[in-house]
Order: structure tokens, then C-alpha cells, then sequence
């Protein structure tokens, strides 16, 4: 238990690297670019945390470059889908009451690891996934990204602080709860940056989510979830559901 009134800190942009010819930055691309182009990730279905492997997979591909194959994802069936509803529904009570500023303290550590340690691997995933330049990768996957993060905590603090005026033998106040269900998250094709902020923000006002990311986009999708994990997020709260869109 914690006794505090917390301020969040101040967000501000995150600032766009430029990538030009000889610059620490471009080799560290380069690098990543080289490291993911090189192997094929076997990409699961994520249901309370659990890693299902469906045996039905299909081919995440380079847009440009059909030919080359970044990996493999299992895709989610009827039941798959069920369970993750199921697995959402089974941590709403306790991650909704989880203090708010433990909520955001997750996505804020998202947001610095995505801006420091895993900037250049999530940018060559949008690049190799979503035939992105460097530039176009770095406004996108990077820094809109991570700005959706630190100003979404802000707005959320905004969110809560706004409370009615009292009158005299009264206290009046606003309580915020999530939702009674789950949101679902249907991600789009060619934005990284929303594809990270459609799942997170209903998540980090308190609510559970299932995620269907785009079936052209799993590749970047994936390298989402694994930051966000990395982060702190419990099972269960974000269900990673790659599938057709007539079945999910």
C-alpha cells in the first residue's frame, strides 16, 4: 500500500534521430536491419502470458521482397479467441485495481526501453514488416510510439485530477473503473506506432484487452508485445491474437 499524491513527469517529444551517412545511429540500424533480415521468428498466440503454438502458421513476409521470409505466426482459431476473452476477463478485477500510477509506471519503462534499448530493433522490424525507410521508421515506430506512451500517462493524470467542486456538507468526487468487458483491438496494417497505442491506452486507464494485429503487420505487432512485456505488463491483460478476420 501506498500513501502518496504522485505527480507524473513532464512528457516532451521524443527527439527524431536523422540517421545521416556515418552516424552512430545508422550503424546500430544497420546492425539490427542485418541481425532480423538474417533469421525467421516463430511468433505465437499469447493468451494470459502463455506461449500457444496452433500448428496453423502463416508467412510474415517483406512487403517489398516477397521472397524473403521473416518468420512464421501460428494463427488463433474459434477457441483460441474464447480463451483469450476468457483469459482477459480472469485478471480485470485485480488489474483494474492496481493503483494507477503502478499502471503507468509499466508503460512508462515501455516507453525508455523503446527509446533506448530496443529503438533500432523496433525500428528495422517496422522497416523489414512494413517497408518503411529509416526516417519514415523513426517518426513511426520510435518516437510516435513513444510518445503515445509518456503523454498518454499524462493525459491519464489529467483524466483523474479533474474532480467537481464541493458545496457545503458535501464531498463530491469522480471515480474512474474499467470497463465490465474487454476491449478489442483491431490494429491497422501500416502504422507501428498505432498498432502499440490501440492495445495500451485502454489497458493503461485499467482495462483488459484482446489484440488482433493485422495479418500483413504481425511481424512489428509482435516486437510490441515483447517490449511491453519486458516492461512489467502481468499476463493477461494484453492477449496477442494473430488470425484470419473472419475467424478472430
Amino acid at each position: 500500500m501506498s500513501n502518496g499524491i504522485f505527480s507524473m513527469p513532464c512528457p516532451k517529444n521524443e527527439p527524431i534521430q536523422d540517421y545521416r551517412p556515418g552516424s552512430p545511429e545508422k550503424a546500430q540500424l544497420k546492425a539490427a536491419l542485418k541481425e532480423l533480415s538474417s533469421k525467421e521468428l516463430d511468433i505465437p498466440v499469447v493468451i494470459n502470458g502463455e506461449e500457444i503454438r496452433t500448428g496453423k502458421a502463416a508467412k510474415c513476409v517483406m512487403p517489398h521482397n516477397h521472397g524473403h521470409i521473416l518468420g512464421h505466426y501460428h494463427q488463433a482459431g474459434t477457441k483460441g479467441v474464447e480463451a483469450a476473452i476468457e483469459g482477459a476477463l480472469k485478471v480485470r478485477r485485480e488489474w483494474a485495481s492496481l493503483p494507477w500510477e503502478e499502471r503507468a509506471g509499466i508503460f512508462m519503462k515501455a516507453a525508455e526501453i523503446l527509446a533506448h534499448e530496443k529503438r533500432y530493433l523496433m525500428n528495422a522490424a517496422t522497416m523489414l514488416g512494413m517497408s518503411k525507410t529509416p526516417i519514415q521508421a523513426e517518426i513511426d515506430s520510435a518516437c510516435e510510439l513513444i510518445d503515445f506512451w509518456r503523454f498518454n500517462i499524462h493525459y491519464m493524470e489529467e483524466i483523474y485530477r479533474q474532480q467537481p467542486q464541493s458545496t457545503p456538507l458535501s464531498w463530491n468526487r469522480v471515480e474512474h473503473r474499467g470497463l465490465e468487458g474487454f476491449v478489442f483491438a483491431i490494429t491497422p496494417f501500416n502504422f507501428a506506432a498505432i498498432a502499440g497505442n490501440l492495445p495500451t491506452a485502454p489497458a493503461m486507464m485499467g482495462n483488459v484487452v484482446v489484440w488482433k494485429p493485422a495479418s500483413s503487420a504481425v511481424y512489428p505487432a509482435y516486437h510490441i508485445l515483447k517490449i511491453l512485456e519486458q516492461a512489467g505488463l502481468p499476463p493477461g491483460v494484453i492477449n496477442f491474437v494473430p488470425g484470419s478476420g473472419g475467424t478472430v
